[in-house]
C-alpha cells in the first residue's frame, strides 16, 4: 500500500507538512494546504470506549490522522470486511458508519502519523478524556 500512497502527490506533500509543521502550534479548525485536495483539521475530542467507536470509511479522501497530546487507539478492519451499514454514504461529508464491532485495534503515539486509504474502516477516538489531534484529509486519487 505505502507505494501507491507515495504515487499520490497529495500524500507525498502531507507527509512532508507533518515533518515540516509542528502541528501544535496550529490552531483548532481546518488549515487548507493545498484547496480542496489536502486540508488538515485540528480539533479536540472526546475519547471513547470500543465499544462506542464507529468504524467509518471515506471515498474521496484519504485520512492521515495524528494524536497530538496522548496515545489513541484506533479499530481497523477491511472495509470489505464490514457487512452493517449505518444508512447510506453521506457524500458531502464524504463519510460511511458501520455497526460492526471492533475486533482489531492499534494504537498510535503523540505525533505518530496513521493512514488509513480508503480500503481500510477505522474507528478513531478510543481511549478515555479528551485528546487533541491533526486529521488530515487527502484527496484519493
Amino acid at each position: 500500500m505505502e507505494d501507491k500512497l507515495m504515487q499520490n502527490p497529495y500524500y507525498v506533500r502531507a507527509m512532508e507538512y507533518i515533518r515540516d509543521t509542528d502541528l501544535n502550534a496550529l490552531e483548532n479548525g481546518t488549515h487548507v494546504i493545498d484547496g480542496d485536495n489536502l486540508f488538515v483539521n485540528i480539533v479536540d475530542s472526546d475519547m471513547k470506549t470500543p465499544q462506542q467507536a464507529r468504524l467509518e470509511v471515506h471515498d474521496k479522501y484519504i485520512d492521515i490522522q495524528v494524536p497530538l497530546s496522548k496515545s489513541e487507539t484506533y479499530g481497523i478492519t477491511p472495509r470489505s470486511g464490514c457487512k452493517e451499514p449505518d444508512g447510506e454514504m453521506n457524500v458531502e461529508k464524504d463519510i460511511l458508519f458501520f455497526n460492526d464491532p471492533v475486533e482489531v485495534t492499534i494504537t498510535a503515539k503523540p505525533g505518530e502519523a496513521v493512514t488509513f486509504d480508503t480500503d481500510t474502516a477505522h474507528a478513531p477516538l478510543i481511549g478515555e478524556g479528551k485528546i487533541h489531534k491533526a486529521i488530515f484529509k487527502v484527496r484519493a486519487l
